[in-house]
């Protein structure tokens, strides 16, 4: 069953809507949004147990296309171009495939339409193994997550899913109980079978792993108008280490400036 999502509307032109990855909400992609609203009318949604978004017990990705498609009918949308990084970014391949009628053009961030092994274990036991009836700070949160997430500027990005409840005390935003139970379909490619041939950009961190030269094939077999670029001197968190090249990118080929390879 589809779900009513989050969402926030900014900026004049045609639709353009953005979809986060995985821990995240729209506010992870706020910089992007805010380079291209002057352009695109856009369209900024929290995916289902994320964000401002209802909890569900289901995270596949024929849902999250679909709570995406319920939103682009309740929005009068019929059809938009999408930004998706990460999970997002699969999220955006699987409505593109499922309705392609529906899709003007696709931008893909970081990520590729195939399966994935296990890669976020620490992030999830950290936060699991994290217990909100004893902490009494954000600061005191960020001290007991370190040592599963070493990394400051991840917790830092995990700890934004840390809100106060209604008696004062620490809960997630997100719903991490459904996330870890759920995660194989996370870590899954893309479900429907396609093709979507309109125009599709891959955008990929030079220094991430995410998109391979062994996926070319499925890239091609699904996307057969894709082109592919690449930010140097990036990771997956590509369109925060290097905004203005990445927002850049993006309005040039919503512009068709480029298409296929």
């Amino acid at each position: 069953m589809s779900l009513d999502l989050h969402h926030r509307v900014v900026g004049e032109g045609d639709p353009l809507i953005v979809l986060h990855g995985l821990f995240g909400s729209l506010e992870n992609l706020g910089g992007i949004t805010q380079r291209l609203s002057d352009r695109w009318q856009i369209h900024a949604l929290d995916l289902r147990n994320h964000g401002r978004s209802p909890h569900t017990d289901a995270m596949g990705y024929p849902a999250m296309a679909d709570d995406v498609k319920r939103y682009m009918d309740s929005a009068g949308l019929a059809s938009a171009s999408v930004l998706g990084h990460s999970m997002g970014g699969k999220t955006a391949m699987e409505l593109a495939l499922a309705h392609p009628n529906r899709i003007d053009r696709l931008i893909v961030a970081d990520i590729a339409p195939v399966d994935y092994p296990p890669h976020h274990d620490a992030i999830i036991d950290g936060l699991s193994g994290l217990d909100l009836t004893t902490i009494a700070s954000r600061g005191a949160a960020d001290k007991a997550l370190a040592e599963a997430v070493p990394e400051a500027p991840v917790r830092q990005f995990l700890l934004k899913n840390l809100v106060r409840d209604a008696d004062g005390g620490f809960t997630w935003r997100l719903n991490l109980d459904v996330i870890e139970r759920h995660y194989d379909q996370i870590a899954a490619g893309p479900s429907a079978e396609g093709p979507f041939e309109g125009p599709t950009l891959f955008i990929k961190g030079g220094d991430s792993g995410y998109i391979q030269t062994q996926h070319q094939d499925i890239v091609a077999r699904l996307f057969p108008q894709a082109s592919l670029r690449i930010i140097p001197g990036t990771g997956h968190w590509l369109h925060a280490e290097k905004p203005d090249l990445f927002a850049n990118l993006c309005s040039r080929f919503l512009d068709g400036e480029f298409d296929a390879r």
